[in-house]
């Protein structure tokens, strides 16, 4: 379909972002890739691509290819260039992948087919080709059932680069999202636990061009606590009243040993456990009290 030139007053229906960071090797592949996928798709689109101030050729290539480039004025991080591009997009339709050739472009028709029905399609990667499998599988596998757990809805993959989402919905939570690599995971909950309709469809996945960015130990503990405190944001019962019962549960049961096995009557430790676990419930009900009034403003400012 007609791609529209960012000079063209005409806003296209879809902005497909794709944020780089030192990306030579990948992103002139990645954009004819885009074009290709795009040919036979309805929808009028542009091609934006967002540059984490890279130190290679990145920026020549995409220009080279006639692509807009939006270049930040320093290096955020992944997610600090992915809002770069949602403020910075056109469409009300933003589709999102990464430039380093790891995300199937021709799957990009099949989410658009899902939208508008759904808010947010997210590609469900059917094989895992980054770097340090072996720790990168478990712990995505351990962190994912966390997150189905924690938000209530089955999801297939939870920290995938390519997603199609509304724009509009996407710029509410933009202060949620991180400035690292734990951005995805961040827009998949921000919609999940808001209520808003998600949907997966599978798709290929490729081993990256170039060398990888990823950091171990660093951006798996970040992995980690992003899904903790995007529940606590939105739905924190689920993390105080589980945390609160299971103290008041171990106080108890410290109480009972105590009292009927040793004898000795309840001590300090027994009593100041389940005072815990019950200021710990306590603490929840605050805190999704607050969440419930936050979410009753946003609806009054909508």
């Amino acid at each position: 379909m007609e791609i529209l030139d960012r000079k063209s007053e005409e806003r296209p229906e879809v902005s497909i972002v794709i944020p780089c960071y030192n990306e030579e090797e990948a992103i002139g592949k990645v954009i004819d890739d885009i074009r290709a996928a795009m040919e036979a798709d309805p929808h009028t689109y542009e091609i934006l691509v967002v540059d984490d101030r890279s130190a290679d050729r990145t920026v020549e290539v995409a220009r080279g290819k006639g692509i807009a480039v939006i270049r930040r004025p320093i290096n955020g991080g992944s997610g600090a260039t992915r809002k770069t591009g949602i403020l910075e997009a056109r469409g009300e339709i933003i589709v999102m992948l990464d430039g380093d050739g790891t995300y199937n472009a021709p799957d990009i028709p099949a989410l658009l087919k899902e939208m508008p029905e759904f808010d947010q399609v997210n590609g469900a990667r059917t094989s895992e080709e980054g770097t340090l499998k072996f720790l990168r599988v478990p712990a995505k596998w351990f962190i994912r059932r966390l997150a189905i757990y924690l938000s209530g809805t089955h999801i297939p993959d939870l920290n995938t680069g390519l997603k199609a989402f509304k724009r509009d919905i996407m710029l509410k939570y933009l202060w949620v999202i991180p400035d690292g690599f734990s951005c995805v995971t961040t827009m998949t909950l921000a919609f999940l636990c808001n209520g808003y309709a998600v949907k997966w469809v599978p798709t290929l996945y490729h081993k990256r061009i170039g060398k990888s960015k990823f950091h171990p130990i660093k951006d798996t503990s970040k992995y980690f606590f992003t899904v903790i405190r995007m529940i606590m944001y939105f739905n924190p019962l689920k993390v105080f009243l589980p945390a609160g019962f299971a103290v008041i549960l171990l106080g108890m049961i410290r109480g009972f040993w105590d009292a009927l096995v040793l004898r000795k009557g309840l001590e300090q430790g027994d009593i100041m456990m389940i005072v815990v676990g019950f200021m710990t419930c306590v603490m929840g009900l605050l805190a999704d009290l607050i969440v419930a009034q936050g979410r009753a403003r946003n609806i009054d400012k909508d």
